[in-house]
């Protein structure tokens, strides 16, 4: 079997792997390399030169390619829905917010709270941030 036919299998399957794996972009930029080494061998490149070009490739293909591709995936604040969009909201405290519970009034809502972190109290009229919602209850710090 041909080594370009193998390095195109390897790269097949690194992308197959990409698929399964969505979010960690790692897989991919080493398919590329891998396809990389197999023109390599279809120029008339040796073993070592392929593997040379695989690990070179791969090394460089993950440092510059993957945080590119990365600092796509974030989904802006902006296009946030539902609940998730709430996360770094401001907040008003209506009522005293503790472990037990409260209320803060989210961008014109109303919502139960509780502290984030153990132990803290804010009292009405504190301005606290969202840190995450839990079915219907924010949970907020400041």
């Amino acid at each position: 079997m041909p080594g370009w036919v193998i390095w195109a299998i390897v790269a097949l399957a690194l992308v197959v792997g990409e698929v399964l794996t969505p979010g960690l972009f790692f897989l991919g930029p080493v398919a590329l390399a891998a396809v990389i080494a197999g023109i390599v061998d279809l120029l008339g490149g040796g073993a070592i030169l392929q593997l040379i070009v695989f690990i070179g490739g791969s090394v460089a293909s993950v440092a510059l390619i993957r945080p590119i591709a990365k600092s796509h995936l974030r989904v802006p604040t902006a296009l946030r829905t539902g609940t998730a969009a709430l996360t770094g909201a401001k907040a008003l405290v209506l009522q005293r917010v503790d472990d037990d519970g409260g209320r803060v009034k989210i961008g014109g809502e109303e919502w139960t709270a509780r502290a984030y972190m153990e132990g803290q109290v804010y009292e009405p009229g504190t301005r606290v941030e969202v840190v995450k919602i839990e079915g219907a209850t924010a949970l907020v710090y400041q």
